[in-house]
């Protein structure tokens, strides 16, 4: 007697969320090699700074000293946030790169069923979490520090981290369109460090001639310094909260637009 064909299921094709995923697990077992490393530098890095900033020059401000726990509480939120910039501008320049040019990461993942949407995608959740995990180590040492007076300074963590991400989107958006890492050397130099010495991390922004200040108001990170300063010291407010969070989630959001664009253009191209 004749045996019925066996019916051949589909195949379930993964959803976008789970591809997504996927890439962002490749990164996270790659870091398995390094995380020791960085975690050490994420601790020693902000207590060497409040040591020496915050308390070493806190206490030179004035003749007698008196602002030392003042300026310690104006300048670790101010960290805070730079760290999150530094820490997001460090993961998006070569690791995308790379992956693009070198190591051509991102072709390989091509091959399977990932599309470009879900490797940036990816890649950006693994910048956000290398940007969190390093701003709640931050936030912990200024904690211990006596510099979080306010229980606000909890709401610091997701705000360094949207201050962060403010940068790397449009920084994967720079580095896929351009061709050769000295473009890197150009953005350090030019615009992250300028912006990490007059955008109010280490002293306020008045205190700038009038055309620069306006300057550092244009720029992502006196946006996340202000929010973040005035959550961990209790003093921000709902409104200015709410435009520091609208203008940043602008240049999140514009950053991932154009840095898809040029994803497509470099990988469907060379796919």
């Amino acid at each position: 007697m004749a045996q019925a064909p066996a019916v051949v299921q589909p195949r379930k094709v993964p959803s976008a969320w789970s591809r997504t995923c996927a890439s962002l697990g490749f990164w996270a077992f790659q870091y398995r090699r390094t995380w020791r490393g960085t975690v050490v530098s994420s601790i020693l890095t902000p207590v060497l700074f409040l040591a020496a900033m915050g308390i070493g020059l806190g206490t030179l401000v004035d003749e007698g000293g008196r602002l030392g726990d003042e300026y310690l509480l104006f300048l670790a939120p101010g960290l805070l946030a730079a760290t999150a910039m530094q820490t997001a501008t460090f993961e998006s320049m070569y690791p995308v790169m790379g992956a693009i040019k070198w190591v051509r990461t991102y072709h390989a993942m091509l091959a399977t069923p990932l599309g470009v949407g879900n490797i940036l995608g990816g890649h950006l959740l693994w910048v956000a979490f290398r940007v969190t995990t390093t701003a709640a180590i931050y936030l912990v040492v200024i904690a211990l520090f006596g510099a979080a007076p306010s229980l606000l300074a909890l709401l610091a963590l997701p705000a360094a981290t949207l201050c962060g991400m403010a940068f790397a989107a449009p920084i994967f958006a720079f580095a896929a369109g351009y061709d050769s890492p000295a473009g890197f050397a150009a953005l350090e130099r030019f615009v992250i460090v300028p912006m990490f010495l007059f955008s109010g991390t280490f002293f306020p922004v008045s205190q700038l001639p009038e055309a620069l200040q306006w300057v550092a108001y244009a720029t992502p990170l006196w946006h996340g310094v202000d929010l973040c300063r005035g959550l961990v010291q209790g003093t921000q407010e709902l409104a200015d909260a709410l435009m520091h969070v609208g203008y940043l989630s602008l240049w999140v959001g514009g950053g991932v637009v154009a840095a898809n664009y040029f994803f497509r253009r470099r990988l469907e191209a060379t796919g």
